[in-house]
């Protein structure tokens, strides 16, 4: 209990002293037409893989840091830059980048720890509860064609 009010703190720190923020999600799809999603144990919901991107970083290093670091998975084809989008509901501050990705390997299971609770593939048709809103509003621009929308 100490150590998550400890990481919510530091969260909402770094949050609050940083200038811009820019981040990145990776909507994952296998060839059965499912998504690989997160649950992290300090926000509520199932969202796609991702962070931050750090100083000197780019957007494509940092969206493979993401999903070894979360998903335990690897590129091995591109992955495209879909959209960039302002995350107003995270700060007034807050931008993610969304890659699609489609070609990768799995490098086996990701079990829980202190940053993430589950993770998995999921049916588009059954998403699990508690998927957030962008992340659903995302599978439908990219998945449905439905236009982008430029917020999070």
């Amino acid at each position: 209990m100490r150590r998550r009010i400890v990481t919510r703190l530091l969260h909402a720190w770094f949050w609050l002293s940083r200038g811009m923020t820019l981040g990145v999600r990776v909507m994952v799809l296998d060839a059965k037409g499912r998504v690989f999603l997160v649950r992290h144990t300090y926000v509520p919901g199932w969202h796609l893989p991702g962070g931050g991107v750090e100083a000197g970083q780019t957007l494509l290093d940092a969206a493979r840091q993401e999903l070894a670091e979360e998903a335990n998975i690897a590129l091995t084809g591109p992955a495209r830059l879909h959209g960039v989008y302002f995350n107003r509901d995270a700060s007034r501050r807050d931008h993610v980048a969304l890659f699609v990705l489609r070609d990768f390997r799995v490098l086996g299971p990701r079990p829980p720890d202190r940053e993430i609770a589950e993770t998995g593939f999921f049916p588009l048709d059954g998403l699990p509860d508690g998927t957030t809103g962008g992340t659903r509003r995302r599978l439908a621009e990219v998945l449905d064609g439905l236009p982008p929308d430029p917020f999070w």
